[in-house]
């Protein structure tokens, strides 16, 4: 792979602007590279290269040594610099300056214009870099309150009587040895060197080995030993020192921050109910610091590998940018720029290497018991492997599904099935039954769409989802679950075709009428499985995800610059699309709970009860992202979630209305759902195109669409906003009253609720799209991780 490739697809994505343009410079070096080729031939017949090659010039090894360079060769090695690189400083802020001293030359101008580029991309590497440290080091110390904190609260809680006595006892007694041992070490010179060591910055995070001293071989005189092992334990006073435990006296000025967000605090919180902020000394409160403490911990760990690779990554570019320059023009400048890249902030990332061993240290100590395997673990989670097993299973699944597709539609063409009288009843029992399976197949199948093309056009869907790092899901594993489930269904369908009655009894085989609600709970325990099996992180993400939309607005909806992840009001958006299987969900409950399932006949249609949670059911979705917008609004009083309730209000209305209709026929309802469908129709594509997609901005470089765009075809873009609005209309057949003479009522809904699916199976992808480009612009690339302590002295800045 060639390092321009590489080199994109190592960037962090939401820094992609912060990263060297390396392909501008690149190609800023062909134009030299053309015109040199223009202007000086090669002399040399191309016959001859080949010949002239087999003859090299040897310096020696030992050469450079042995003949030192003479002053002349110094001076003609300075006469023959081609640029001199100098550090200037406007307004404060330090920048670096390129000076090419061969402008005179033929074709200088375009030298000119590279360095001139190149100083601008370094420029805004370096600033952005250190703009990024100074973040880092003011959390650093954050962290170090943090800790302060917690170790003193956990000796309140492992020992709340007597500690302080102790400590007392233990900080004179390591005195006095401290004092007698470097009264010892400095009469030996390397105890004298070793106590004008400068002690690091952040003692608290600082928690790594002690030093040994030298071993017992490179002396055999007891005086010496003696010597050494003060020396060892004069060290290891030094770091008892600088990781002693912080003094109780800090929990007087700390606080505990509320950041459980739960109903009992939402109300709480609504109600103006005075918070608990004061300090209880239990182990349940421990165990809650030390989690969010650790989750901070793993976030800030996160964020220093990315700094440090961003660093290692653009001087590995401008390294490989000079020497293309070096080898086009024949020029020795690689080795002077370079220089000045070592010793600006950039190069200088010793710091963010330290701070990470620190942190390290720190993590493992505290958090891990000591454990550096475990520690390290949970530090560098290792991303999922593509296996090659899931790949097979997976397409030998779609493969059965396939097949087991072919037969079905074979066995209904060789028995004449449509032709059947029962052939009505199955579709008004058992077809509502098995369609709830192929709603969630189809949704399935089109998410695992959506992430191989997040993926490929680095689409950063797992840092906006808020995924654990090494649990996401890929679209191989989405459609190994999806087939799965598409091969269970499919096999029942084919055990439940057969329309014969017993002769005897006029019922149905009790087994084969059973398979449908047996495929739903044999998917609820797989979902609902404590166990470690079938991808629990994932399943239990979605069940929390899934609670938090089943309580709006009792949980807050994570977005924006506090809190990027967005998964509860992505999935409220996904059920708004799944409102016929929430319906065939309500149906498996009438048709085996009051129905006659073995005669395959129901009075569903007819009860009141039915008909009024037929109405609830299709609401909820819709109404559960009403009061997630109108949370966010109360919160943070953005108008545009006022008017995102009011879409979503158009639609509930419009939903019930239709329902009305379809269950009531009447010209009156059938006006009254038009109108508002309608109106409902239009700002929801509106909405979908404008705000959801940042679509239809009509100064932008890209007209009619956005400035920025992720998929290079721009009749990808147009494409979808029609084919968006087609689908958006599709279900205004329940109004219209729009059917199909061969097909029945109820393959129509299927078929309508299925294009829905689809509208947002591609919703999905330019919705998350503009969603990363917003955080791409805004540089976010880290979660925001509530921290468990709050000082005073924070609140009297904040004020």
């Amino acid at each position: 792979m060639k390092f321009g490739k590489e080199f994109t697809a190592q960037m962090v994505p939401e820094w992609q602007e912060a990263y060297m343009d390396y392909n501008q410079l690149k190609s800023l070096l062909k134009e030299i590279q053309r015109f040199k080729q223009r202007t000086k031939p090669p002399a040399t017949p191309a016959g001859l290269k080949r010949k002239l090659t087999l003859y090299r010039a040897f310096s020696g090894l030992t050469q450079r040594y042995n003949h030192p360079t003479s002053p002349s060769s110094a001076s003609d090695d300075i006469e023959s610099q081609a640029i001199l690189v100098n550090s200037v400083n406007h307004g404060g802020s330090q920048s670096y300056q390129t000076t090419f001293l061969m402008s005179s030359d033929e074709g200088g101008e375009y030298e000119l214009v590279y360095f001139r580029r190149l100083d601008d991309e370094f420029n805004k590497v370096n600033k952005f870099y250190k703009a990024k440290v100074e973040e880092v080091m003011k959390e650093a110390a954050m962290l170090n309150k943090q800790m302060d904190a917690l170790i003193a609260f956990r000796i309140k809680v492992e020992n709340p009587q007597g500690w302080f006595d102790r400590s007392v006892e233990m900080t004179r007694l390591a005195s006095d040895v401290a004092a007698s041992a470097a009264a010892l070490a400095a009469s030996t010179p390397k105890g004298a060197r070793a106590s004008r060591r400068v002690p690091m910055s952040m003692d608290m995070i600082e928690e790594g080995p002690i030093s040994r001293g030298p071993s017992s071989d490179e002396s055999s005189d007891d005086k010496e030993n003696e010597i050494v092992n003060q020396m060892v334990q004069e060290q290891r006073l030094k770091n008892m020192k600088g990781t002693r435990p912080a003094p109780l006296e800090i929990l007087s000025h700390v606080k505990m921050n509320n950041t459980l967000e739960t109903p009992r605090s939402t109300i709480k919180g609504f109600l103006n109910y005075p918070v608990q902020t004061e300090l209880n000394f239990t182990r349940e409160n421990l165990r809650k610091v030390e989690d969010q403490l650790k989750r901070a911990f793993v976030e800030f760990y996160q964020k220093l590998r990315l700094l440090k690779n961003y660093s290692f990554l653009n001087i590995l570019a401008f390294s490989k940018i000079m020497k293309k320059y070096d080898k086009i023009t024949s020029r020795n400048a690689s080795k002077s720029y370079m220089k000045m890249v070592d010793n600006s902030s950039l190069g200088n990332s010793d710091e963010i290497t330290k701070l990470m061993e620190r942190v390290e240290a720190t993590f493992i100590k505290h958090f891990s018991n000591s454990n550096r395997t475990k520690g390290m673990k949970i530090l560098r989670p290792k991303a999922m492997r593509e296996r090659h097993r899931t790949t097979f299973t997976t397409g030998f699944f779609a493969g059965c599904t396939i097949a087991l597709i072919l037969a079905l539609i074979l066995i209904i063409r060789a028995r004449n099935i449509m032709d059947k009288q029962e052939t009505t009843k199955y579709m008004e029992n058992m077809f509502p039954l098995y369609s709830l399976f192929g709603f969630i197949v189809l949704h399935m199948i089109m998410y695992a769409a959506n992430i191989f093309f997040w993926r490929r056009y680095r689409v950063n869907y797992s840092f906006i989802f808020g995924f654990k790092q090494g649990t996401e899901l890929g679209y191989r594993e989405i459609l190994l679950l999806s087939f799965g489930l598409a091969v269970l269904a499919l096999a029942s369908v084919l055990l439940n075709l057969d329309m014969e009655m017993d002769p005897n009894t006029k019922d149905y085989g009790t087994y084969t009428e059973l398979l449908p609600l047996n495929l739903v709970f044999l998917v609820l325990i797989i979902l609902f499985c404590p166990f470690n099996i079938m991808y629990r992180s994932s399943r239990f993400f979605f069940l929390t995800c899934l609670f938090h939309c089943i309580l709006a607005p009792l949980y807050k909806v994570y977005i924006g610059q506090e809190k990027v992840t967005l998964p509860d009001f992505f999935l409220a958006d996904q059920l708004t699309s799944q409102v016929q299987a929430l319906r065939s969900f309500e149906f498996y409950i009438c048709y085996y709970g009051w129905g006659d399932f073995k005669h395959r006949h129901h009075t569903c249609g007819r009860s009141d009860v039915y008909k009024t949670f037929y109405f609830i059911v299709a609401v909820i979705p819709y109404l559960s992202r009403l009061l997630q917008c109108l949370r966010r609004l109360y919160e943070e009083r953005d108008p545009m979630q006022g008017y995102n309730g009011i879409k979503y209000f158009l639609t509930i209305v419009a939903v019930i209305l239709r329902t009305a209709y379809s269950l009531n026929k009447g010209m009156g309802w059938k006006t009254l759902a038009w109108i508002i469908s309608a109106i409902a129709a239009i700002v929801s594509t509106y909405w979908d195109l404008v705000i959801d997609w940042g679509l239809l901005q009509r100064r932008s470089k890209n007209r009619w669409l956005r400035d920025k765009l992720l998929v290079p075809h721009k009749s990808v873009y147009f494409g979808a906003m029609v084919l968006n609005v087609l689908l958006r209309f599709a279900w205004m057949q329940t109004v219209l009253g729009f059917q199909v003479s061969f097909l029945h009522k109820n393959s129509l809904i299927a078929i309508v609720a299925s294009l829905e699916i689809i509208r947002r199976g591609m919703w999905n992808f330019f919705r998350l799209e503009n969603e990363h480009l917003n955080n791409v612009g805004k540089y976010r690339a880290f979660k925001s991780v509530p921290l468990p302590f709050n000082y005073d002295e924070d609140e009297d800045k904040d004020e």
